[in-house]
């Protein structure tokens, strides 16, 4: 599975053919809390537990990058996305690694 790190998010969204999707699978307090919203991606907010039954809401057809707080369960639906056929990749250290890298502003819990 493909890791990129918070601060080369930007870069790989503007290399994709399509608009990519952040794929945001904290619980929502956790987005209550601390949220990234890039500009150069479309925010999804599904809570890990929730995306088997939801993944036909998911386009096949464009490339998702997973969040979560540490990264840890991000990988996992990284990996379940993959398997159903999409073109996926994991945000090393999730949230956390966001607030250190790219936007200080957003809270560290």
């Amino acid at each position: 599975m493909q890791q990129i790190t918070p601060s080369q998010l930007s870069e790989w969204a503007q290399a994709q053919a399509q608009r990519p999707v952040l794929l945001d699978v904290r619980e929502g307090w956790e987005v209550q809390t601390a949220c990234a919203r890039p500009a150069e991606l479309d925010f999804v907010h599904m809570p890990m537990q929730t995306i088997p039954a939801r993944l036909h809401e998911l386009d096949r057809n464009r490339p998702v990058a997973c969040l979560c707080h540490h990264g840890g369960r991000s990988m996992q639906v990284a990996h379940f996305l993959a398997s159903h056929g999409y073109e996926v990749v994991n945000i090393a250290g999730g949230i956390h690694a966001w607030s250190a890298q790219v936007d200080p502003s957003v809270p560290v819990y």
